[in-house]
């Protein structure tokens, strides 16, 4: 059973930048996307940004978009989430996720990170 392992995030105050870094523990390569949805408490959990095999540039969330970057190491198997100019709003619990379906709908995802904290303070 493949999992998905989160790294990074942590505390850091408003404007500042973090990276959270996602990697699968086994071969993923029938999932040919990768995506990231955040959390925050007592919301629904919100999609963020997706990359996919042949499908162009990442997209982004319109709350994100143009301070956030999803990358790709194809040799590490790995997916980034590069964060700049950070908000309190930005705070929640963020989630790496991969699966065959190019969707902003968390759904359809079929393997999921254990998610990791990002609080940013004003």
């Amino acid at each position: 059973q493949v999992q998905l392992v989160e790294s990074g995030g942590g505390s850091v105050q408003a404007g500042g930048s973090l990276r959270i870094s996602c990697a699968p523990t086994g071969p993923v390569y029938r999932l040919p996307v990768w995506a990231w949805f955040r959390q925050a408490p007592g919301k629904e959990r919100e999609f963020v940004g997706r990359v996919g095999s042949g499908f162009g540039s990442p997209s982004y969330a319109d709350s994100v978009k143009d301070r956030f970057t999803i990358s790709r190491d194809a040799a590490k198997s790995t997916v980034y989430l590069q964060m700049d100019d950070l908000k309190p709003e930005d705070t929640a619990v963020y989630y790496c996720a991969a699966g065959a379906l190019y969707t902003e709908r968390p759904g359809p995802y079929e393997y999921w990170g254990q998610g990791t904290q990002v609080t940013v303070s004003a």
